[in-house]
């Protein structure tokens, strides 16, 4: 007994899929309108916190009138390069912030886009420099560097940074946009639903895993020049060095995150302080953001990113990242039993004249 089809008219199968597309059209309209009015709840609910901020601050006495001392007038600005370990040390800063008395702020940019018009450039150096009641501050996000002695400001904020070896950054990215991580399993990424290996990627010369798309650890540190932005660019190179010599505090390696984080305690304990042993305790099981489903490249794969001149480029400024880190590490610490612990103060002062009476 044959299979009994039944055959819809032309007229009706037309109708049927001008009606799923109008209905899909629907669909992607209400998603946008739930997507924009979930941004609009995310600024107002900012705006809302700013103004009780503000508010206690108020009723707290006149402390933004007057000058602020040196530890409490201090700005610190990460801005953090993605798929680094950055809401793992993030983390660390919020949950110190209550005990150690600062204020941690999210720097949030349509998009992620890290770099800033003029105007909100502006803004930005003006809200930093001058909104005291946010003072200390610790600010994060995925914005690249601005030099903030453009603008005139006698005392800049303090840079810190953390960056990754590239291929390992870039692979961890790749599956991040397609399954997400252990931080917010339930969200939906933006490749959900592609399955296809880093490794096919590069074999089939992917777009999403194109040499290209290493090129972003020298930009976040060279800045908002147009150049820093053409990949491949030698001056951009030489300006990201630069400015991590000059214009950052201290710049760490996900590889070595607890020594920077060690480092940063010692130096900055205004903010830092209890930083090392909660991250040796609770940090490295509740703060290490794992991407899952991800799965390791393999060495026909290194190689062949190896062989492009992008990756020779960021690769040659994570070493030089690394050196410098290594190079001030050395003069900071010493190990002990396995152990590494800070050296107490190497300097003290004498011969002072004229001698007082």
């Amino acid at each position: 007994m044959g299979l009994l089809r039944i055959m819809m008219p032309p007229k009706l199968q037309l109708l049927a899929v001008v009606a799923f597309v109008v209905g899909m059209l629907f669909l992607e309209n209400q998603i946008q309108k739930l997507e924009e009015s979930r941004l609009k709840l995310e600024r107002a609910i900012a705006r809302h916190e700013v103004r009780e901020i503000e508010q206690r601050h108020t009723m707290d006495g006149p402390r933004q009138e007057a000058a602020l001392d040196e530890e409490e007038d201090m700005v610190i600005i990460y801005n953090r390069v993605p798929k680094t370990a950055s809401t793992s040390f993030t983390n660390i800063a919020y949950d110190l912030c209550a005990k150690n008395k600062y204020h941690v702020l999210h720097i949030n940019t349509t998009k992620n886009n890290p770099v800033m018009s003029l105007q909100d450039q502006v803004r930005f150096v003006k809200n930093i420099t001058s909104w005291k009641e946010m003072k200390p501050g610790f600010y994060h996000g995925h914005v690249s560097y601005l030099d903030f002695a453009k603008f005139g400001v006698k005392k800049k904020p303090i840079y810190i940074n953390v960056i990754r070896d590239p291929i390992e950054r870039l692979v961890s990215y790749y599956y991040f946009l397609r399954f997400g991580d252990d931080y917010r399993p339930g969200l939906r990424r933006r490749k959900q639903g592609d399955k296809k290996t880093f490794d096919e990627c590069v074999a089939e010369g992917g777009s999403d895993c194109a040499p290209e798309k290493l090129w972003l650890q020298i930009p976040f540190f060279c800045g908002h020049s147009s150049e820093c932005w053409n990949v491949g660019s030698r001056w951009a190179m030489d300006q990201a060095k630069y400015n991590l010599i000059n214009e950052y505090f201290l710049v760490g390696v996900t590889e070595e995150l607890e020594d920077f984080i060690m480092l940063l305690e010692a130096a900055l304990p205004r903010f830092f302080r209890g930083a090392t042993e909660l991250y040796r305790t609770v940090g490295k099981k509740s703060h290490l953001r794992k991407t899952t489903e991800k799965k390791l490249p393999t060495k026909q794969t290194i190689a062949k990113l190896q062989q492009s001149d992008i990756w020779k480029m960021e690769n040659e400024f994570y070493e030089f990242a690394l050196e410098q880190f290594q190079f001030i590490r050395a003069h900071a610490v010493r190990e002990k039993d396995g152990d590494l612990y800070i050296l107490a103060q190497n300097f003290f002062y004498e011969k002072i004249y004229p001698k007082s009476n």
